[in-house]
Order: C-alpha cells, then structure tokens, then sequence
C-alpha cells in the first residue's frame, strides 16, 4: 500500500509543528540554568541534600530494623507454649511449630523434673536439646557445652549445671548423682550455666537422656518468632488454633521492647528526614521566588509573544521539576555511600543499598520541588507584560 504526497506533506506539517515546540522548550530551559547558575546551583544544591538525607533515612531505617530484630532474637524465646493443667505436650506439637511457622523459626521443647542429689536436697533438672538451646539463648553464658548425644551407653552422661546448682549438686566440679522417683542416674558437670536468672538453679540434661530417665515428655516450648508485633500476634492465634490443648502466650517484656525500639528509631530517623527536607524545601522556595522577580522581564516578552499563562507556568513548574529530578539522582547517590557509613561507624556491619528506595525518592523530590513553586507560580500569574516592558 502507497502512500500519498498529500498524507506525507500533512505528516511532515504535524512534525515540524511539534518537533520545534518541544526542542524550544528544552533549549529554554537549558538556557535559564545556563544563565543563572547561582540561583540554579543553589536549589539544585538543596534538593540534592534532601534527596540524600532521605536516602539515607530509609535504607538505615530498613536495614537497622533488621539488625535490631536480629538482635532481640539473641536474647531469647519471644513465644512460649505451656501445656494446660501440667499435662505433657502432644508428642507431634514441635513438628506442628515449624510446619506452621516454617523451618526458620526456632524452637526449643523443655521437661521438667525435681530430683534429689544424695544426701537428699531437691533440685529442678531439665530435659532439652543442647544444639537448639545455645542458637536460641546466646546471651547464656556458658564455660562449656555438653558434648553431642552419646552413643555408647559406657560413656557418662554430660549436664549443664547453674552457679547456684552446681554448690549443692557438686561443689568440688566432680561427677554426682541424682535420684527421681527411686531411679538414679550419673553425670557429669560438663561445664557452668551463668544467666543471672532461674536457670542458675536449674540442672540441664540431654532430652533423650532426661526422658529415659524419668519418662517425662516435654511440658514447654520456647519460641524465637521473627517479624513485627502485629506478625507476631498473628502467629500466636495460629499456634493457639493448631495446638488446642495448649497456652500460647508471648514474652511481654520482649515484644514491647523490641516494638518501643523500633518504633523509636523510626519516629526519630522520619523526624530528622523531615526536618531536613523541609529545610530544604524552604531553600529551594526562596530560590525560585528570586528566580521569579531576576525572569519578570523574559516572562513578560513569552507573555507578550503570545504565551499562555498555562505555557508559562508549566515552563516555570518543569524546571522545578527538573531541578527535583537531577538532585534526587545526585542525592540518592550520595544517600547510599553516607548510609553505608553510618552504618559501619555505628553498627560495625554494611548497609545493604535498597534500590527500591529509588521511586520514593524521585518521586518525592519532584514533588517537594513542585510544591516549593507553586508560590512563584502565583507570582508569575501577576507579571503584566505592558508595565514591565515600559519599566514600571
């Protein structure tokens, strides 16, 4: 199929109309930086800052509220499941957990028992798993682990023994024995248990171990659930619901602290963002109003050519918008180098950069560019282009 001269002439017509208007429109507004670079330098200079400090904030914020719930986890179980009315768990409660929860999500089964050392003092003994307990609580301080389940039923069986056990079970460090309901068994103190806390007084023996002993299942299950307190609350009503029979209840004093940190952090790095980039705002307003009153003369000639007021703003509001653009690239740049080393200075550990972060950074710098003129703009709408070009 053919085309027509008429239909290409008409093609190139339309071009031409729209090919100079958009080529003007760029050579003007490269101009007007070109021309008054103090005033431009100056805006771009705060929109830079802006963009930069807001970089910063989020990906600090993202990568610290990760850091600190790292960190809350290694003080210990923020969920705990006790069977009701003393009785022992369902022997497939553990494997219900992390089925529910998922396989990253630690938790430690407990038992427990009082025994008897030999001249006939009581002492709460514990049955668990060593391996999942010192990834679970590393803020125990432990002067040795029990070695790994025996496998040979001549060696001696190793336990954990608390400060405070250990002067009534074995105050020389030597292998003693204990007794529950007329069965005895011989450990072996493999090393101290330091908490501080209850656990002091506590004897720590190998699940296996504990139960063959005194054929008592695990009766509590302490649980590190990572996530917000709103994830948090949500797996606790889904524990309740796939393990009836039990309490689940969450460790308040952790959750709340953890949630007071983070909300702390949060509200004080958006704080300092925002003060920032209303500060800045305020530079880059102040700039284009001056903008306005140095360009009254060329805006009363576009005026006066025959410009529209809607063709005048928008000339004024792009090259706030470009000036909103070029400083969130520059900025964002900046933003990630200072919050990888904030995050080195303070936390000794990299900030991971959050690309993501690039949209909501572009986007609200163009933003705050176009809100600081929207005062300019109410200006320019005053430039009468006859008293200004006779000078009055």
């Amino acid at each position: 199929m053919s085309t027509t001269p008429t239909a290409v002439h008409h093609s190139q017509i339309a071009a031409r109309r729209t090919g100079p208007h958009v080529s003007m429109f760029v050579r003007m507004l490269i101009r007007a930086a070109v021309l008054r670079r103090g005033r431009a330098a100056s805006a771009l200079f705060a929109m830079v800052v802006a963009a930069a400090v807001a970089t910063a904030m989020m990906n600090l914020y993202v990568d610290v509220q990760a850091k600190l719930r790292t960190e809350f986890r290694n003080y210990g179980a923020n969920v705990v499941i006790v069977a009701k009315g003393g009785r022992p768990l369902p022997a497939d409660a553990l494997g219900k957990i992390e089925s529910d929860l998922g396989a990253k999500t630690l938790a430690v089964p407990f038992s427990y028992a009082v025994a008897r050392t030999t001249d006939g003092q009581s002492v709460i003994v514990v049955g668990t798993d060593f391996n999942r307990v010192r990834h679970l609580n590393h803020w125990w301080n432990v002067s040795h682990w029990p070695s790994p389940p025996r496998t040979s039923s001549t060696a001696p069986i190793e336990a954990l023994v608390g400060m405070r056990a250990a002067a009534v079970v074995t105050p020389d460090r030597k292998p003693f024995d204990l007794t529950f309901q007329g069965r005895s068994i011989h450990l072996n103190p493999a090393g101290l248990l330091q908490t501080g806390a209850a656990e002091d007084s506590r004897v720590y023996l190998d699940q296996t171990e504990f139960q063959n002993w005194t054929d008592v299942s695990p009766t509590t299950i302490e649980i590190a659930i990572n996530g917000s307190s709103a994830d948090i609350e949500k797996q606790i009503a889904q524990l309740a619901q796939a393990l009836p029979g039990t309490e689940v209840r969450p460790v308040r004093q952790i959750l709340e602290g953890e949630a007071n940190v983070l909300n702390k952090t949060r509200a004080t790095l958006y704080a300092a963002a925002a003060l920032i980039i209303i500060t800045s705002a305020l530079c880059v307003l102040a700039t284009l109003t001056g903008w306005v009153f140095d360009r009254r003369r060329d805006f009363a000639i576009m005026k006066a050519l025959g410009a529209s007021e809607r063709l005048v703003n928008g000339f004024f509001a792009a090259e706030a918008a470009a000036l909103g653009a070029i400083g969130a690239v520059i900025g964002y740049a900046f933003g990630i180098g200072a919050a990888a080393w904030i995050g080195r200075a303070n936390f000794h550990a990299p900030v991971v950069p959050r690309f993501s972060v690039f949209p909501y950074v572009l986007a609200g710098s163009i933003l705050v560019a176009l809100i600081s003129a929207l005062l300019p703009i109410g200006l320019l709408r005053r430039v009468q282009p006859a008293l200004i070009l006779r000078g009055e």
